[in-house]
């Protein structure tokens, strides 16, 4: 038998949970949860008497969520592990780091306003943002905030950083949704012939879903594919009711349908929101060149077109897939949090503001 020790030379931080009761999502079409409880990581110098600290938010990928990023890894470190290290190393700033809950009955969340899902994106802006503010000692202002996530949560930021620049003055996104056309299409033919089981209806397959002991990789594509109907394409008469961008028996695409979906294609949204992603003290965004999502694709055409219209960042795309890309939270999160404690007075380390592989 060998013995495995492992120690570390860097003091712990905290994990905050604190339960919050939702307005905003009362009312949505699934009766998912009002009440949540959202997890605060606190570095280990934090003080509620000293200068206040950078926040950090962080959006969990689809089918995960916040507290599930404080939980146990099997490989690797959680996200307050990381953080304990990268502060403890001096690779980062210290800072506030906020996990909250947007876990959902479609298997997750895009982070977006949607009566199909629920209104999300208010829920952190509205709702959360000020909580947090509220409650603890972290900087009341866009300089000092910043949001990242992978996939789903990468979409998210990227979406935020668009839509709310008063909120969020850094984002990261890794390898998140971008270039529809090639990260959903091809999971149509899949979810045509799984629903095709119930004859289209989505609701029973969503309820033999959570019926199912061992739920196959097919029945999570078509859980994913009505999530992202749900998100962007709601239908306001019967937010209940999922309406899918193709013909579940020929697979013909339904052109007003997928147009509803392709608005929210970072790639559409680019162009009409670039002097809000500029407006960024910190906008990182990476990908690995082997996505089996084939989001390398529209983050490259995304990259390009950002460069093309002067939008600063730090653009990065590595050796990898879709799958344990954890790693890569060693290289934004230090360069938000630097950015963010510049902006904000907080400090005076910098990070590079641009940089392009």
């Amino acid at each position: 038998m060998v013995e495995v020790r492992s120690s570390v030379d860097w003091p712990s931080g905290r994990v905050i949970r604190t339960p919050f009761h939702s307005t905003v999502l009362q009312d949505n079409p699934w009766r998912d949860p009002v009440d949540r409880e959202l997890l605060i990581y606190l570095p280990p110098t934090y003080d509620e008497d000293t200068t206040s600290f950078v926040a950090l938010w962080d959006l969990a990928a689809y089918t995960n969520s916040g507290p599930g990023h404080a939980n146990w890894s099997n490989h690797g470190e959680n996200i307050p592990q990381r953080l304990d290290r990268l502060i403890g190393l001096s690779l980062m700033p210290a800072a506030v780091v906020v996990m909250p809950d947007c876990y959902t009955s479609l298997g997750g969340n895009q982070y977006v306003n949607s009566l199909s899902v629920g209104y999300y994106a208010d829920y952190l802006v509205e709702e959360l943002v000020p909580f947090v503010n509220e409650q603890f000692n972290v900087v009341h202002d866009r300089k000092g905030r910043g949001i990242f996530g992978k996939s789903s949560g990468g979409f998210g930021a990227l979406y935020h950083a668009m839509h709310w620049p008063d909120t969020w003055g850094a984002a990261a996104s890794h390898a998140g949704d971008v270039g529809f056309e090639w990260v959903y299409r091809p999971d149509f033919p899949t979810t045509a012939m799984v629903l095709a089981e119930t004859d289209g209806d989505t609701t029973a397959f969503i309820r033999q879903f959570w019926n199912k002991n061992r739920p196959q990789g097919k029945d999570f594509a078509a859980m994913m594919i009505i999530a992202m109907a749900a998100s962007y394409d709601p239908d306001k008469s019967s937010p209940e009711r999922i309406r899918l961008p193709f013909d579940i028996h020929t697979l013909e695409i339904d052109d007003r349908r997928w147009k509803n979906w392709l608005r929210f294609d970072p790639l559409s949204l680019v162009e009409q929101h670039a002097e809000a992603l500029n407006s960024l003290h910190a906008l990182y965004i990476d990908v690995g060149d082997s996505d089996q999502y084939n989001i390398q694709f529209g983050t490259r055409q995304l990259v390009q077109k950002l460069q093309a219209m002067g939008v600063s960042g730090r653009f990065e795309e590595f050796e990898g897939s879709h799958s344990g890309i954890g790693w890569r939270l060693d290289h934004s999160l230090p360069y938000l949090a630097h950015a963010l404690v510049q902006a904000s007075g907080r400090g005076s380390a910098a990070a590079p503001r641009m940089s392009s592989t």
